[in-house]
């Protein structure tokens, strides 16, 4: 017999959205609520593995993420004063680039309109600071003293515990969605690889690679897009520890856009290349790292570029963005009571306390507040 399950909420997608809007459903005292996953997180099947993630500021995406910047970081200080646990590491970012890059300007920008700190200074004063690295003055750097590092695994463990501790919140692990169906009553119907069913009232869809396909049948057209990336754990040497040595991001007009990390906790130098990567087709196996001839070679030249004291490969690996045409955020309401989200890859884990009360706030109230107003389906389709 097949078994069904009835809730008011359904959130299909456990992973940093999907646990965040539980957490604030079950902190809320919501009921009813039912979490699935296709794995059990934190995993390395979505887009939260890989240790740590920048949180920025001075946004330079565009300044109106600024304001859901902010409140993220509330929330995450929150997060840590409810644990007790460390998932904030108090860094700093540097954004590097030359002085014309759209990136280094829209940061400049952005901490002009909201009035946020923003040390400036060109390379030669970002390497007596930071003697990690190699510049001139051909770059320009602006330092954010506010920004940092975030543990993202074990934030997402955290959520999870948080949400294992409520009784209004069901979280299912190994549960595979094949389809979702609009029932004649308005209620969803989500059904499981292994027969089973979820039926509620109103549901957050948050599957990222699976998203696009997972939708289409209900007549959804996402333009979502898949791409291998690849990041890496290298040697280095006392100037990279997390007292020394800022979180980064870099924009050099020949070799293209990273983002890094000091030594964490004994990890080594993490840097990983933002723009580029392989498409791949939803579901579609990820090479391991080292198979594409461009993985280390890539992480390679930048380091012998810029950073003098970072040495050997201690290890690399691989992930996936999932990502919009014009890289913002995808969150709508396609169908009434079914709210999607997704296309967060590359920046979006910084805004997930954030994102997660936003959502969450949609699902009791039936309306989106106004920070989610940027991210609808219909700027794509123009």
């Amino acid at each position: 017999m097949t078994q069904t399950v009835y809730s008011k909420t359904l959130i299909i997608g456990a992973g940093s959205m999907g646990l965040a809007t539980a957490d604030y459903l079950a902190s809320a005292g919501e009921d009813s609520i039912q979490v699935l996953d296709a794995h059990s997180p934190p995993h390395d099947q979505g887009a939260h593995h890989g240790e740590t993630r920048l949180i920025r500021l001075a946004y330079g995406e565009g300044s109106g993420y600024v304001p859901l910047a902010l409140r993220a970081l509330e929330r995450w200080r929150e997060l840590e004063r409810d644990t007790g646990e460390s998932l904030f590491v108090p860094t700093g970012v540097l954004n590097l680039g030359p002085a014309s890059a759209p990136f280094i300007r829209q940061v400049e920008a952005s901490a002009r309109r909201y009035d946020l700190p923003l040390d400036e200074m060109d390379g030669v004063a970002a390497t007596e600071r930071w003697p990690g690295w190699q510049l001139d003055d051909s770059m320009r750097g602006g330092f954010e003293s506010r920004a940092g590092v975030l543990r993202v695994e074990r934030i997402i463990d955290c959520w999870r515990r948080r949400v294992a501790c409520s009784p209004g919140v069901t979280l299912t692990t190994g549960t595979a969605i094949t389809r979702i169906r609009h029932r004649v009553d308005g209620r969803f119907e989500a059904s499981c690889d292994d027969g089973r069913r979820f039926v509620a009232d109103r549901v957050l869809a948050s599957t990222g690679q699976h998203l696009a396909p997972l939708l289409a049948p209900l007549g959804i057209e996402l333009p979502l897009t898949r791409v291998r990336k690849t990041f890496a754990w290298f040697e280095a040497d006392t100037h990279y520890l997390p007292q020394r040595f800022p979180g980064f991001s870099l924009t050099d007009e020949e070799l293209g856009i990273y983002y890094g990390f000091p030594d964490i906790d004994g990890a080594g130098f993490k840097i990983g290349r933002h723009d580029s990567g392989q498409p791949l087709d939803p579901g579609e196996p990820m090479a391991p790292f080292g198979d594409h001839p461009d993985d280390l070679v890539e992480l390679r030249r930048v380091i012998d570029r810029y950073l003098p004291g970072v040495g050997a490969l201690h290890r690399g690996a691989v992930c996936q963005y999932i990502r919009t045409p014009d890289e913002h955020f995808l969150i709508d309401e396609p169908l009434p009571g079914l709210i999607v989200a997704g296309g967060f890859s590359g920046h979006g884990f910084k805004f997930a306390s954030a994102l997660g009360e936003s959502l969450g706030q949609w699902l009791v109230t039936g309306e989106a507040v106004s920070a989610l107003a940027g991210f609808g389906l219909a700027r794509l389709s123009v």
